[in-house]
């Protein structure tokens, strides 16, 4: 359904600073059958430039991104948008506050499904809008602001379901939420998975939620992805030294082993992510206890280990 060949794009560091690439020779695919694929990472791995590049808000300075084998900068708007919908990570932003948010949902029913009379239009906006658990009268007369954070998420959601997407690219779609609804947002993405045939790119920093909900998942480092395969397995039997590193950095709810957790999470630090972005070689070798001299040099090639792809030299044969 989805193809990622070699896709790379570059931005600048201010006017005049150095040039580095964001995302940097990404490739990986989605089959054409329902599942929930998480890209994973710190913030500043590429995850948010990458959720750009698949919606098309920015195009790609390599590479190209392929929609059910078309390349999507070929695709006209309405078929694209009809395929393909985001969920973004601020449900805030995601309205006009001097709008309601029914007109939006208005609007993707007639520019999008092409339904123009007002009566059907409404009709098939309180069906899937009851899939989320609003009904058509509640919303109709709503400002953003007389909806809670969460509300205005699930009304984000309902909007995406319009159009019957094939996918649904969500950035960081529970982050800015209470702790006690995430559960029920990632909930209704596998409720929508599993129920409408929706698969999903989902996007995230939280490895506990990605473990939970994913199928599959992609962990980014500086641009680049440097392990893949099945959530279960990537999570449980990382490969790559820095999907190792950030499994340990997750806090253990024993005051016992705070002491050592404290001193694992100190291996994450800002300080040399310049370097990291512009050297020829793996990224992750300032950091990692195992680099030597080709890690400086030379990116590793995709390699297959036990069912999971990594990017790593202590695998090549």
């Amino acid at each position: 359904m989805l193809k990622l060949e070699n896709v790379t794009k570059i931005f600048r560091y201010g006017f005049l600073g150095f040039r580095f690439r964001a995302v940097d020779d990404v490739s990986f695919s989605l089959m054409d059958r329902p599942a929930i694929f998480t890209i994973a990472g710190e913030s500043g791995s590429g995850k948010t430039t990458l959720a750009r590049l698949i919606l098309r808000i920015i195009k790609p300075d390599y590479g190209r991104i392929l929609f059910d084998g078309k390349d999507i900068h070929e695709i006209d708007d309405r078929t694209f948008y009809r395929n393909i919908q985001p969920i973004f990570q601020d449900p805030y932003a995601s309205f006009n506050p001097m709008q309601k948010p029914i007109r939006y949902l208005r609007e993707t029913v007639k520019n999008i499904v092409g339904i123009e009379d007002r009566g059907e239009m409404d009709e098939y906006i309180a069906k899937v809008i009851s899939y989320v658990g609003f009904d058509i009268a509640t919303i109709a007369n709503k400002h953003q602001h007389e909806f809670s954070g969460g509300e205005l998420q699930r009304l984000s959601i309902a909007r995406a379901l319009l159009t019957r997407p094939k996918l649904i690219v969500a950035d960081e779609p529970v982050s800015m939420l209470d702790a006690s609804l995430r559960i029920n947002i990632v909930n209704l993405f596998k409720k929508i998975k599993d129920e409408m045939g929706v698969s999903f790119i989902y996007i995230t920093h939280d490895l506990a939620t990605a473990y939970y909900i994913s199928d599959y998942i992609a962990i980014m480092y500086r641009g680049s992805v440097i392990e893949s395969g099945s959530a279960e397995k990537v999570l449980s039997e990382p490969l790559h030294p820095y999907t190792k590193a950030l499994i340990e950095s997750l806090p253990i709810p024993d005051p016992k082993h705070r002491r050592v957790w404290v001193q694992k999470k100190t291996a994450f630090t800002a300080s040399i992510e310049e370097a990291e972005f512009i050297i020829k070689g793996c990224k992750y070798v300032y950091r990692c206890p195992y680099a030597f001299d080709r890690c400086r040099t030379e990116m590793p090639p995709y390699i297959n280990v036990n069912e999971s792809i990594v990017r790593c030299w202590l695998y090549y044969k």
